[in-house]
């Protein structure tokens, strides 16, 4: 069967072969002409093209030098005019000709004489005795310091060779300073911009000439030196040119074909020519090549159909391999579909099925967990698995976008990445407990085993929020926020002990005075946002030094810490003064009120003082002040 079917696909395919042969001669042989005539119309507007390009180049090449040129004279000005004996001294100017990368360097005065120049057989010219110089002038009659020129390359004065000039106006006094060059790159780059030089760089075919005649004169002012065709002088003439615009065959003397394309560009025909007989070759070589193609990819058809069946069964074995590594991997959203055979189709089938199956336990497993109402979630990767097994609502309770969310899923070294950068960071006191934004906190079990990782995460935000909230209300007193007194002890004494070597501390007793007035007079009311604004002025002190507490009533205390001497204590001690005199309180509509305190503190070096032997010796510094006079502070003093 499957040689019956060979012979007869060879015979089907042959005789089409020579058919298409045949339409292809005739239909290659009408078109041929025209073809030519598109390739040579691209041709020419490809050189049309390069010149343009070339032009714009040039112009941008000019451009971008004069404003190089323009930056080193001023340089070299800029030079001259704060080093004065490098304007005396030739070899100083050589040096900074060559620093600045320019051929000469020249110092012209306020009557236009070069007086100093790094080529000694310039100095004395007159810049008004050629045309060449003449122009520099200009900047000395302008009244404007940044005035300059820039020459187009010409000869110059004096030894008549191709140079370019750049003159600027010197600062300090009337003067110019002039830069030359040998303008090397711009002449290269205009001697690309001819006819000449784009026609022997420009590719063309076997037999194929390009070139261009001077509409005006009729000469040849450019030919890409190709084949020495023996057309060439009589196919030359305009008035044989002119009329091929669109195209035409030619006899040359020897009267042989030619087939010529011309198009006018700016005065001047640009042409094309290539002999008949080359385009005859080109026919013969099409149907040439069209019989070995076609003839090639009959016996590629061929040995192809005789292995057709154990090709297609073959690459639906791979196909089918390859989804099943890609559900490996963990994406179970594949579906594996391979067809041409009924076994192929019922394999797909059974695999699909399967992989709904394992699909359906995620999602019941998922369902389970929300029925029972327990903010859970659990997730499962390999090392070398690709997909990440999460149940629904994790990315809920890691507080994460849903287009994040999927893409950590998808790449499980990235959600590996992502679990560990959490889980650097645990709540203070807790192992297993952390935060993954201002009002979330979750708890992660993680099981690990040599080839995956195994998490479950439960949120914790409630109780974690009630176990601060409780602390907080133990710790702070609930109408000033600042610490309770029993709390303040057991810090300072923490502070206390661990004081760096050659560190001192103080307690500092507060009273506020008059505040039984305050209360008396205008209400308890006003006397909590007393104590609140006095407590919110004590919060302002820094907190690397101070550490404040409320003891009761209008009773307040402090300890100043981690300073190198008393005078620092006293130092933060009457800017707690200052800071209380810019916040006074606001008692009724009409009267504001400073507050007024009266402070005792008790300093020590020694990690082994008591906290409370410091806050009596501080209650008695307070006594003796409240005695004499109030509003300000006093040290314990030991009799």
């Amino acid at each position: 069967m499957q040689k019956t079917f060979t012979k007869y696909i060879f015979l089907i395919i042959t005789g089409a072969i020579f058919l298409i042969v045949l339409i292809n001669f005739f239909l290659t042989l009408r078109t041929l002409k025209s073809q030519q005539y598109d390739s040579f119309q691209t041709k020419i507007g490809q050189v049309i093209h390069t010149l343009e390009n070339n032009q714009q180049e040039l112009s941008i090449l000019n451009k971008n030098l004069d404003e190089d040129y323009l930056t080193r004279a001023k340089a070299a000005a800029y030079v001259l005019d704060r080093q004065k004996e490098v304007g005396s001294d030739e070899k100083e100017l050589q040096y900074l000709a060559k620093l600045l990368n320019v051929d000469e360097v020249h110092i012209i005065d306020d009557n236009g004489i070069i007086i100093s120049s790094s080529v000694s057989k310039y100095v004395g010219i007159d810049m008004a005795d050629d045309k060449q110089t003449r122009p520099f002038l200009s900047i000395l009659e302008s009244n404007d310091k940044d005035a300059y020129f820039i020459q187009d390359a010409q000869p110059n004065a004096a030894e008549k060779k191709i140079m370019k000039y750049v003159g600027v106006a010197r600062k300090k006094k009337k003067g110019i300073v002039q830069v030359g060059f040998e303008p090397v790159r711009q002449l290269e780059a205009e001697a690309k911009n001819t006819y000449e030089y784009i026609f022997a760089k420009f590719p063309t075919d076997t037999g194929e000439e390009l070139f261009a005649v001077d509409i005006k004169s009729g000469k040849v002012i450019g030919n890409s030196n190709g084949t020495d065709l023996a057309y060439t002088a009589s196919l030359y003439p305009l008035e044989t040119l002119t009329n091929c615009t669109d195209g035409a065959f030619k006899k040359d003397s020897n009267n042989k074909t030619v087939y010529l394309v011309s198009r006018e560009y700016n005065d001047v025909l640009i042409c094309a020519a290539i002999p008949g007989d080359v385009i005859l070759q080109k026919l013969g070589t099409n149907i040439f090549h069209t019989l070995l193609y076609l003839l090639i990819i009959e016996i590629a058809v061929i040995l192809l159909l005789n292995y057709l069946v154990r090709q297609k069964v073959v690459n639906g074995i791979h196909h089918i391999l390859n989804d099943l590594s890609t559900i490996r991997d963990g994406n179970l959203d594949t579906t594996v579909s391979v067809g041409g055979n009924r076994e192929f189709e019922q394999l797909s089938e059974g695999i699909n099925s399967m992989v709904k199956s394992i699909v359906s336990i995620s999602d019941r497993i998922s369902s389970i967990i929300e029925i029972s109402g327990i903010p859970l979630a659990a997730f499962e990767y390999e090392n070398e698995v690709e997909n990440v097994f999460v149940t629904r609502g994790l990315g809920a309770l890691l507080a994460i976008p849903a287009d994040k969310a999927e893409k950590l899923y998808k790449n499980s070294q990235l959600f590996d990445q992502y679990i560990r950068g959490i889980t650097e960071h645990p709540v203070e006191g807790e192992t297993d407990i952390f935060q993954v934004n201002e009002q979330k906190f979750i708890r992660i079990h993680m099981s690990k085993s040599p080839d995956s990782y195994l998490g479950v995460i439960t949120d914790v935000t409630g109780s974690v929020l009630e176990r601060r909230k409780l602390q907080y209300e133990n710790t702070h007193d609930h109408l000033t926020g600042l610490y309770k007194f029993s709390h303040f002890k057991k810090m300072a004494a923490e502070k206390l002990k661990n004081l760096p070597h050659k560190k001192i501390c103080a307690i500092v007793m507060v009273d506020l005075d008059y505040f039984k007035s305050v209360n008396d007079t205008y209400g308890h009311d006003k006397g909590d946002i007393y104590l609140k604004k006095f407590a919110t002025v004590l919060q302002s002190m820094p907190i690397e030094h101070f550490l404040t507490a409320r003891r009761s009533g209008d009773e307040f205390c402090m300890m100043i810490f981690d300073c190198t001497e008393k005078t620092e204590i006293t130092s933060y001690l009457d800017n707690f003064y200052k800071t209380l005199g810019k916040h006074p309180v606001k008692l009724s509509e009409t009267e504001s009120r400073v507050i007024s305190v009266s402070c005792g503190f008790a300093w020590t070096n020694n990690t082994k003082t008591n906290v409370s032997e410091l806050l009596h010796h501080a209650d008695e510094a307070l006594y003796e002040m409240k005695r004499d006079t109030k509003g300000s502070y006093a040290e314990y003093k030991p009799e």
